[in-house]
């Protein structure tokens, strides 16, 4: 494909696909829990810290969105990057040995996280978005979504391995040995290898977002700060005014909702799963680097599912995330319990590739930042939500059993995979009921 007919010519779709690669590429990822350990954390802290993310995000997600389709979204991806390299940096020269300022670093690092990713969240796909149509391409989009979905497979895959082996003291002075340089390395050293990197990529990520433009003119309110945040509120409502007067987008995040949430558990749950079917701890960062390199091969297949029918679309994501739950209940051994796991990650990367292409297609640029964020806010609610009843569930299992703690995560499983069936049923059902109302119907694009 040529210059001219790429949608790739166009400067934000190429500077859009760098934030989010540069964003998202995190090289702490595979030793995250281990690494607020080796600071010195307890596991309680590390339990805290991420609740405060999460609800960081939650209370951000769309009040940020409706500022970004007030002030610009240019500003608010702007915003994101730099906070993205002033939290990292905070944990890479956070001095160690005096734990209430390395607990206050974390904690900083939690909010200014959460708030980076709530800025992020859909203000960088609605402006990238809108660059197309002001181009008139905006049938590229789902093009575009594929690049960035292979792509950031790709990154996740090298974050997995080398983010790990950094890490590993002895693991790099061998290697650094075999090049011919003698360096003597311990783990005090190594714990902020990974940080480093991801600084690196922060820097990046702010870089690209400072090279983005807004896509035509944008409302410029110059009234002042509480004026601002009054049009934002304003935004907010009409967003979720229009959501519920249009059946079709309310479906559309209902359902991301209902695949989103049951996928992205199970995926938190990979490693105890992997300890389960009889797979070494040594091979853990391996499997989830081939799993990531799913991502490639899904990116050649989705753009065809945006021919298809939405109820097609919803049958085939059932089908898979069954299937998958089911073979996860059976407790395969070896490499056969890793299908399971393929197809939950399958189900939960075109989740995120449908539903970005069904609201991107209908929503207005006026209020899509807010509508994205809509879809992120429940989203991560739905998550929470699910992550309570499991710890519950998990609570009732232990009671009075002699099991251990690996057979009742065994127990739990069965009954993921009964809720997956209970709620698709259930919203099955409400859409057949009124689908003579035209709630599969997609609106006429803006």
């Amino acid at each position: 494909m040529n210059a001219t007919t790429s949608p790739f010519a166009i400067p934000n779709i190429r500077r859009f696909l760098a934030f989010r690669l540069l964003f998202g590429v995190r090289f702490y990822y595979p030793v995250f829990a281990i690494l607020f350990l080796d600071f010195g954390l307890t596991v309680g802290q590390f339990a805290v810290l991420n609740a405060v993310w999460a609800a960081t995000i939650v209370g951000c997600e769309v009040p940020s969105g409706a500022l970004a389709d007030v002030v610009g979204r240019r500003t608010l991806v702007v915003t994101a990057g730099a906070l993205m390299v002033v939290e990292i940096a905070l944990l890479c020269f956070v001095p160690r040995g005096h734990p209430e300022w390395v607990f206050t670093a974390f904690l900083l690092n939690r909010i200014l996280s959460g708030l980076a990713e709530a800025l992020a969240s859909g203000a960088d796909e609605a402006l990238a978005y809108d660059s197309l149509k002001a181009q008139g391409r905006a049938m590229d989009w789902p093009q575009v979504l594929a690049t960035l979905m292979r792509w950031n497979a790709l990154a996740f895959m090298a974050a997995l391995t080398l983010g790990a082996f950094v890490y590993d003291a002895e693991a790099l002075q061998r290697l650094l040995g075999v090049l011919g340089w003698e360096v003597a390395l311990d783990p005090q050293t190594t714990l902020r290898f990974p940080l480093y990197l991801t600084l690196a990529t922060a820097i990046g990520a702010w870089w690209a977002a400072l090279g983005m433009t807004e896509p035509g003119e944008r409302p410029v309110h110059s009234q002042g700060l509480w004026v601002t945040l009054h049009h934002a509120g304003r935004a907010t409502l009409d967003a979720g005014r229009w959501i519920l007067a249009t059946p079709f987008a309310g479906v559309v995040i209902a359902s991301g909702m209902l695949f989103d949430h049951l996928a992205r558990l199970f995926v938190t749950l990979n490693s105890p799963y992997f300890r389960l079917i009889g797979l070494p701890e040594a091979s853990f960062g391996l499997i989830g680097a081939g799993i990531a390199l799913l991502g490639v091969s899904i990116a050649r297949l989705a753009p065809a599912l945006t021919r298809l029918s939405p109820c097609w679309n919803f049958a085939l994501l059932v089908t898979l995330c069954l299937v998958g739950l089911a073979g996860a209940a059976f407790v395969l051994p070896f490499g056969l319990g890793l299908v399971p796991v393929a197809l939950i990650h399958v189900v939960l990367l075109l989740t995120g590739y449908l539903v970005s292409h069904y609201l991107n297609a209908i929503t207005d640029s006026a209020q899509r930042a807010t509508v994205l964020s809509f879809k992120g806010l429940v989203f991560n609610l739905g998550y929470g939500a699910l992550g309570l009843l499991y710890a519950a569930l998990l609570i009732m299992l232990r009671d009075g059993s002699p099991r251990g703690e690996e057979g009742i995560f065994q127990a739990s499983l069965p009954w993921l995979l009964g809720y997956g069936i209970i709620i698709f049923l259930l919203f099955a059902g409400f859409v057949a009921l009124y689908r003579p109302t035209g709630i599969l119907q997609p609106p006429d694009p803006d």
